[in-house]
């Protein structure tokens, strides 16, 4: 069983680990009994799977990378820029997708609050745009 009182220290790993259920590639990070954090990134050109996560929240902030972010939840609906320096809440339960503008990768940090459970946490819902992100 992990221990996740002890002190952890981690690096970006070099390549993903996982295919997020949006489709984008992700490099788990550390967490916390509360919370974890990974890092992801959608190559540029593409668009994410639309999705709505169950039971958990989330903290993004872009590293590099130029794009936009649709989210939904009740009648709120928007579209925001994503560039460098922006951080976004997706709170649990809100409708989300993601693209990247052509020419550069988005890279994101994630918090998950809580941890993110598994894969079955997402569920795939109709979003703005077509999809192009690996499925």
């Amino acid at each position: 069983m992990l221990d996740l009182s002890e002190f952890k220290t981690s690096k970006l790993p070099t390549r993903p680990s996982e295919l997020a259920p949006d489709g984008s590639a992700v490099r788990p990070l550390l967490g916390l009994p509360g919370g974890s954090m990974a890092h992801f990134e959608l190559p540029a050109a593409e668009t994410s799977r639309a999705v709505v996560h169950r039971t958990v929240g989330e903290l993004w902030f872009v590293l590099s990378g130029r794009g936009e972010l649709w989210r939904k939840r009740g009648t709120r609906e928007e579209v925001v820029v994503l560039e460098p320096g922006v951080c976004v809440t997706l709170p649990q339960g809100t409708h989300f997708q993601f693209r990247a503008s052509p020419g550069e990768a988005l890279a994101i940090i994630a918090a998950t609050i809580p941890r993110w459970p598994g894969g079955s946490e997402a569920e795939f819902v109709d979003g703005p745009w077509a999809s192009s992100a690996a499925q």
